[in-house]
């Protein structure tokens, strides 16, 4: 196997839908709110979660994101990974002047390409794009429940950052909800 990374020149919804499909774990951070006039603190506790089996979260995409990913494709901060020409890992960034950053929408390897070094080698090779370009650090988003990608991005230079407790529902601090995690990659 003989895996390239380069630019994603095109972009296809159904395959790029493939590729991505979603994520299985059996544990989660909780999070943990604390408010008050003088204290605002938040905790994230890792544990498994009720279920004993792990559980598959499937991602789902508007029209809308899957054409604004096609017009990123072709630009300096998109790329695949590739066996041979068969489409296994994608990164789509977009760049975001105002602070210098660039902003991950999406970051993927295939579920049968994983734990073979191509999410790291994708990654590197975004980082240093960006780093040419210009930009201070790498940010994106995940979940509290994808333990999976937390680890990896911790593995790959990121750290967590922040975390919106109303990012996807007003509802998320529920321990049966999701809560969206901000992580950074500094490049400086």
């Amino acid at each position: 196997m003989t895996i390239t990374i380069r630019p994603l020149l095109q972009f296809d919804p159904a395959s790029f839908v493939a590729l991505v499909g979603g994520y299985t774990t059996a544990e989660r951070y909780r999070v943990e709110a604390r408010e008050e006039d003088a204290l605002t603190e938040f905790r994230l506790v890792l544990e498994p979660l009720p279920e004993p089996e792990p559980q598959l979260f499937q991602f789902t995409y508007h029209d809308d994101e899957l054409a604004h990913y096609a017009v990123l494709a072709g630009g300096p901060l998109a790329l695949g990974a590739y066996d041979g020409e068969m489409w296994v890992g994608v990164a789509v960034g977009e760049r975001r002047d105002w602070n210098r950053t660039l902003w991950l929408h999406e970051f993927h390897v295939a579920a049968g390409h994983q734990r073979q070094g191509i999410g790291r080698r994708l990654m590197d090779a975004l980082a240093e794009r960006a780093r040419a370009a210009g930009l201070r650090a790498l940010m994106l988003e995940t979940q509290n429940t994808n333990v999976p990608a937390i680890r990896f991005y911790r593995r790959v230079g990121f750290t967590l950052d922040g975390l919106n407790v109303a990012y996807y529902t007003n509802d998320d601090l529920r321990p049966d909800r999701t809560v969206a995690l901000f992580m950074t990659r500094r490049l400086e």
